[in-house]
């Protein structure tokens, strides 16, 4: 049965019947061949299929979120074995990487401990370097938390993914493993056994417990023992074993060799040895011993060179041969000065292990070689010191850049510190609310307290809602962050903010986190209040005037508002988008009825001079037909750039002269028709001039029965 055909309810069904239990591979002290642990391998007991290998069903386990179960299921189980097993040795577990971001996993692994009985100092968990990619800050958390646990952390598989000595610097791993295929290629390709010979180095330099998988022939064991390896697991020294034939194991009095042929039988047939020539062999550890991207040097109780690899002789810029018989004071006197002490203590016994040493003697003084060295004591079988094993790693690029990131990110801090915005940043889920220190200056709320909404505390309780729901529909959508409220200052007054944000995501369109920025926009935010509230007293205003008005746009003529008055004086509705020529050519003339030429509106006229034009009268026929005489007046709307933007009519109905008017017309009529009387009862006489409309005016005062 293949993986795709493991169902999450087959895992589930396992997880209920136990069927999921774990295995035992004995670790060995390479040197003594002595049990110092084991570590534990899931397997599945399957009642069909037998034993099912962790590859067939821990990915299963990842993607239908079961992992934490099953490895929590797994953990108890060994916590209830480990009594069976000398407390002297460790036992190893493996923790999947979505595990190593569970906040809550070194809790869950405290209470699990405390319920077994079991002491964390025995634990080491084994993390692959895939669980660190991306995710340094958490996992160096995470670690603190399970150091102060007091167990102990092994990095996995190093080499052979993501690999970076960030992550050995940055955590505090106890032990480093050698990836298996490195192990059974060693004796095969030379890449494998300078890859195996650096990782061990690194190690030393570090002063982390080395430990080799996937051992099976005495040879590679020797070859491990010879780079100066701690320990080794795999079937040269036993298969993983239930644990129920753990006794029998423990009976051999801890020390485990199984013959060559086990092994081949195990194994199948055994890579060929490295060389059983002396001379050859030798020329080949030499060469592994050259190609170690780590310096290595030993020195006796003289303190001279006895040997020297080509990695360290290239750093201190001077040939090999130059260095081997003569003492280090003599052929590098000053930097004799700088370690001196660290060699003394290694003379007397002591370790030094991974000091950071700065060298200005290999370079320029401006930019000196940073090292990180070791010294430790090299004893014979008597455990009597011989001399000094010397292990040098040139950390200067990473020095210079960790010193360029640190100026780049004073220059930021500076930076953020002169800009007036509040700066934040939060995990996904909101979790891990971090806001800068402006934020505490504003508010007088410290910076710890606004985690899990803390920071809600000081929003305006009428804002609360909106504030939140914002923030909640960002983090589930994704979308970018936009949202205005009031905080509370430290004096107690409330002020305007505008919070914005958006996600990080990463080169596969996952967020993997958020920035955003705190605006204080208190000051547009009260100026947008005043002038809503001086909007509404000029609408006000301008309803109550008690003349109609019309404000057109210019030149599109369309009309962007009018009062109550101007429907009345018309007669008609006046709709707001609606052209005004329409309303200009609905019947409007003058007193004497002639049709009104375009420079005779008002409107016209004071957009084309740029004044105010009229009064004027006309007359102005409704949409019931009726006529109706108005007095109307404009003038432009000038923006500060001088452009017209707009024009403003003003007009009213003059009720009581329309009836003056028309009274005036019939007089007018009726003396008319007297003078064709009087024309034809008189021939001889002069005809009486007629008066026309459009030329009368009548003095000031004056009615139109006035008129003779």
């Amino acid at each position: 049965m293949v993986m795709g055909s493991r169902t999450h309810h087959d895992l589930a069904v396992a997880l209920e019947r136990d069927q999921i239990v774990p295995y035992f591979q004995p670790i060995v002290d390479l040197r003594s061949r002595v049990v110092t642990g084991f570590e534990v391998l899931a397997r599945w007991i399957h009642p069909v299929d037998g034993v099912i290998a962790p590859d067939e069903f821990i990915p299963l386990a990842e993607e239908i979120g079961l992992i934490g179960d099953l490895t929590e299921h797994l953990v108890r189980q060994v916590f209830a074995i480990a009594p069976a097993i000398p407390e002297k040795m460790s036992i190893s577990v493996n923790i999947s990487s979505l595990q190593f971001r569970d906040r809550r996993f070194p809790a869950d692994l405290e209470r699990a401990a405390s319920q077994g009985g079991f002491s964390l100092n025995r634990l080491v968990l084994e993390v692959t370097e895939s669980a660190l990619v991306g995710n340094i800050e958490q996992a160096r958390a995470i670690t603190h938390e399970l150091k102060e646990l007091g167990i102990r952390l092994a990095l996995d598989d190093f080499g052979t993914g993501y690999s970076s000595l960030r992550h050995l610097q940055a955590l505090p791993f106890d032990e480093l493993k050698v990836d298996a295929s490195f192990v059974r290629s060693m004796g095969v390709t030379r890449e494998s056994r300078k890859i195996a010979a650096a990782v061990v180095g690194l190690g030393q330099s570090l002063g982390m417990t080395t430990v080799a998988e996937g051992v099976e022939t005495r040879n590679q064991a020797e070859m491990l023992l010879w780079l100066g390896c701690d320990w080794g697991q795999g079937w040269l020294y036993g298969r993983p074993l239930p644990a129920s034939s753990l006794a029998a194991v423990l009976s051999r009095e801890a020390v485990l060799e199984v013959e060559q042929r086990d092994a081949e039988e195990v194994c199948g047939p055994i890579a060929p040895q490295l060389d059983a020539p002396p001379a050859q062999r030798l020329a080949q550890l030499q060469a592994i011993y050259d190609g170690v991207p780590v310096g290595l040097a030993f020195l006796d109780l003289n303190l001279r060179y006895l040997s020297i690899n080509r990695y360290l002789a290239g750093l201190y810029k001077l040939p090999v041969a130059d260095h081997l018989g003569r003492r280090l004071a003599d052929v590098h006197p000053r930097r004799f000065a700088l370690v001196e002490p660290y060699l003394r203590r290694a003379l007397a016994g002591d370790s030094t292990k991974g000091v950071e040493v700065s060298d200005p003697y290999s370079d320029t003084p401006e930019s000196p070689r940073t090292c990180i060295v070791s010294y430790e004591p090299v004893r014979d079988e008597a455990g009597e010191v011989i001399g000094v094993s010397v292990s040098v790693v040139d950390i200067s690029e990473r020095k210079r850049a960790e010193d360029a990131l640190r100026k780049v990110e004073e220059h930021h801090r500076r930076a953020m510190e002169l800009n007036p915005q509040i700066t934040w940043t939060a995990e996904i889920g909101g979790e891990g609310f971090e806001l800068d220190s402006k934020w505490e200056r504003l508010t007088g709320m410290p910076t710890a307290e606004v985690y899990n909404h803390g920071w809600m505390k000081v929003v305006h309780p009428d804002d609360v809602a909106g504030a939140l729901a914002d923030m909640q529909q960002a983090l589930a959508t994704g979308e970018t962050l936009d949202s205005e409220f009031r905080v509370r200052e430290a004096g107690g007054s409330w002020r305007w903010m505008r919070n914005r944000a958006t996600g990080l995501r990463d080169e596969t369109g996952k967020l993997i986190r958020w920035y955003g920025t705190l605006e204080d926009v208190d000051e547009r935010k009260r100026a947008e209040q005043a002038l809503r509230r001086s909007e509404t007293l000029l609408q006000a205003i301008f309803r109550a005037v008690p003349v109609g008005l019309i404000v057109a746009h210019v030149p599109s003529g369309e009309i962007l508002m009018s009062n109550p008055q101007a429907n009345r004086a018309l007669g008609r509705s006046v709709i707001t988008a609606k052209n005004i020529e329409d309303y200009r050519q609905s019947g409007a003339c003058h007193a004497d009825g002639s049709p009104f030429e375009p420079l005779d509106y008002p409107l016209a006229r004071a957009l084309l001079t740029r004044q105010a034009a009229g009064p004027d009268e006309m007359i102005y026929h409704t949409a019931d037909g009726s006529r109706r005489v108005i007095s109307a007046a404009a003038a432009p709307v000038i923006q500060e750039d001088g452009a017209v933007a707009a024009g403003v009519v003003a007009f009213q109905e003059i009720q009581e002269t329309a009836e003056e008017r028309q009274e005036l017309l019939q007089r007018i009529a009726q003396l008319e028709r007297e003078n064709e009387a009087l024309k034809s009862a008189s021939p001889g006489l002069p005809r009486r001039p007629a008066v026309r409309a459009a030329s009368w005016s009548r003095p000031k005062g004056a009615r139109a029965s006035d008129i003779p």
